[in-house]
Order: structure tokens, then sequence, then C-alpha cells
């Protein structure tokens, strides 16, 4: 399978504090990528590196194959990207947008946009200002998709969306993915909507990388074992978080693909993607490295 986005130690900091270091990852084409992580994670700041808006301060960025830090038009006109608030020209109208991508870009399908935006009832002739948040994020998409890119980056676009607004967004993500075969990226907080879609997960905290890989394997290299209520941390090889009720103690322990065997006395359990994530941001970085 080949690679959409790779980076090799890559960092940025902004005067002496660092927001992204040390992130290597290496994602295939054709997948669905989660990208989570708590406010602050550097997630944005990946996010703009991928897409040319930052020149990093360490490390490289490619994007199929090409060099993102060249900001070169050729390179650019791989990626689409939706930033959170979808920034629009608000005294423009939907047309008007339209026309405005096809002078800014190499590649540009208007049918293709129109198509897209008459399929969730939005008319060309209305202005940008006066459409729900909803419909914009419908649009800042449309506009995204028209440049036919390889790699769509999607930055928290359901963060301000109700939960109408929300499918209606994903479902257009997804047909996009099915017909054109568009590489995803998308960052958001909301667990439930990204295990619905995703196949691939990246974990930021801190600016460091956590956990990076096909979202099955991740969930089957951890387990939660649970046995007696014990007040001292058990020694267990790849501990990441210990929980205690009045009688049991649950233990989320990360095993790799293999299923080693553990004490009689100790229950395994699968984890669930929620409860994974949740455990790794509620430790500290250098644990959950």
């Amino acid at each position: 399978m080949s690679t959409a986005l790779e980076t090799r130690d890559l960092g940025m900091r902004y005067g002496r504090k660092w927001a992204l270091r040390g992130c290597s990852l290496r994602l295939p084409t054709g997948s669905v990528i989660a990208l989570v992580g708590p406010n602050g994670a550097g997630k944005t700041t990946l996010l703009q590196l991928i897409t040319g808006l930052l020149r990093p301060t360490e490390g490289t960025v490619e994007v199929l194959g090409r060099d993102a830090r060249t900001g070169s038009a050729e390179a650019l006109a791989q990626v689409g990207f939706v930033a959170q608030e979808h920034p629009l020209y608000r005294g423009m109208s939907v047309a008007d947008l339209l026309r405005m991508g096809r002078s800014l870009n190499l590649r540009w399908d208007r049918p293709m946009a129109e198509r897209r935006l008459a399929d969730v009832g939005i008319p060309l002739t209305q202005r940008a200002g006066a459409l729900s948040g909803g419909q914009q994020a419908q649009v800042a998409l449309a506009l995204a998709l028209a440049k036919r890119p390889a790699l769509l980056v999607l930055d928290e676009p359901l963060a301000n969306l109700d939960p109408i607004a929300r499918r209606d967004f994903m479902r257009t993500v997804m047909v996009a993915v099915a017909e054109d075969e568009v590489t995803v990226l998308l960052s958001s907080h909301v667990i439930a909507d990204l295990q619905a879609v995703c196949d691939q997960l990246v974990l930021l905290k801190d600016g460091s990388l956590q956990l990076a890989g096909a979202i099955d394997d991740v969930l089957a290299g951890h387990r939660i074992l649970t046995g007696p209520r014990t007040d001292a941390e058990p020694p267990v090889p790849g501990l990441v978080r210990a929980t205690h009720s009045d009688r049991h103690t649950d233990l989320l322990v990360r095993t790799g693909t293999d299923r080693p065997e553990f004490h009689p006395a100790w229950r395994s359990h699968p984890v669930g993607l929620e409860e994974l994530i949740l455990a790794y941001l509620e430790q500290p970085t250098e644990i959950a490295r």
C-alpha cells in the first residue's frame, strides 16, 4: 500500500516552546485517519505543517511523495483543507466562491462542486454570510473537494455543528472517499463520530506522538485486566492506567499484537476506542509514550 503522509522527526517551535516535536508518522493512502488529542496537543500545528501553512523548525513532512515544506503549487494541489471556522467571504455568493476557486487552483471541478451543493440543498445565489453553520461547512467542504485533492485535511470541522449537520457533513466526506478514493485526515474531539468512519488513529498529547496505526491493530495491542483490589500498582509490563473500585482493580496494559498469558487471578478483556484514548490522555506524557 502506498503512503499518503510521512513525517520524520517533525517539530515546530514558537519561541522557546515546542508545539510539536519528534513526530514520525507513516500513513497509507485510501485511509480515513482520526487525529485526536486535547487542546494544545499540537493537532492544528501538525495539520498546518501538512498543508504548507507552516514551515517546520525541524524534520520533514511529505504528502504523496512531495515535500510539503516547499509550498509548491504542485504539492498544495494535492491537498484540500477545511478549517474549524469554515472561513468564507461572507459578502460573496456561493457562485462567486466557486469562480474564485477556479482562478486559484491548478485543478478545479465546478460541476462536481455544484452537484454536491445541490444534493444538500444550497443554492448558488445565496450569500455565504446568510448560510447556517452547517451550510457554511458544506460549502467549505465542496470548495476543498473541487480541487480534486488526493488528501483531504479537516481541522475540527464538526466542532460547532448540530448532530444533523455533523451527520450530513460526514456523509459527504464518505461519499468522496468512496467515489474518488480520497485519503482523509480528520481532527475531532467527537470520538463517536471518528469511530464510525476512521480506520487509522493518530494520538497527540503535549506536542508528542503517543499512538499511531490501524485502529484494529492498536486495539488488539491493548487489554483490560480485572483482578482483586490492590492499592499498590502491580508490576505489569506496558501498564498505561490503573483504576480501582471497592473490590476490583482494572489495569489497561499495552501488550503488542500478541496475547500474553496473565496470572489466573486476573481476567483479560478487550478495550474500546474511547476508553483507550481517554486512558492515554489522562496519563503523564512520559508514561503514555
